[in-house]
């Protein structure tokens, strides 16, 4: 066994370990004896729907986000040949953001926020790479990260601008909730309806 494939080995068994420790901790703990009732089938309507329910979508989705933002952290990396690259160098965060925001703002379904949220993630990679081309006679990636910068602070702004006129007591709210990041609303319906 190779030294990548022990380490991966090693990080599987972690990832398995935390999401079994993740389905037994919360505001209602699972202990042993439930958790003999659960697989066994003879648990209570509340031990099984806690953790059939609830914490292992959140867990699969955790998982599966965690999983993609590797690949795209892998891409940036490998793309600007730098381990220090992060969404924000070409602008993607804050065009995403923006266009999270105006898609709450609209009061779009969750379908429609998320479409909206890749679009303008992909427009602010189109401005970072327009204002670079622009600019032909500098070094090519010192001009993109430039460019990436001012990407950043145009859809920043703009995204301010969605916030100030968004409703105060319902969209702003689901605004920032939605920009902090979090599985609360993840169910079971969530994970199937994207498979």
């Amino acid at each position: 066994m190779s030294v990548v494939q022990l380490r991966f080995s090693l990080l599987f068994i972690v990832l398995l370990l935390s999401a079994a420790m993740a389905l037994s901790l919360g505001k209602y703990p699972i202990g042993w004896e439930a958790w003999t009732r659960i697989l066994s089938g003879e648990a209570g309507g509340v031990e099984a729907s806690v953790v059939f329910d609830l914490r292992l979508p959140r867990i699969a989705a955790a998982i599966l986000v965690g999983a993609a933002l590797s690949v795209s952290g892998a891409a940036f990396q490998s793309m600007f040949v730098n381990p220090l690259v992060s969404p924000s160098l070409l602008g993607v965060l804050a065009g995403a953001s923006f266009g999270a925001g105006l898609g709450i703002l609209l009061s779009l379904n969750w379908f429609g926020v998320q479409l909206l949220t890749f679009a303008f993630g992909c427009v602010a990679v189109l401005f970072s790479m327009g204002v670079a081309m622009l600019y032909r006679g500098g070094s090519g990636i010192l001009i993109l990260v430039l460019g990436g910068i001012i990407s950043t602070s145009l859809f920043t702004s703009l995204l301010s601008v969605v916030k100030y006129t968004a409703d105060p007591y319902d969209q702003l709210p689901s605004i920032v909730y939605w920009l902090m990041g979090s599985f609360a609303m993840v169910e079971r319906d969530t994970l199937t309806g994207i498979a």
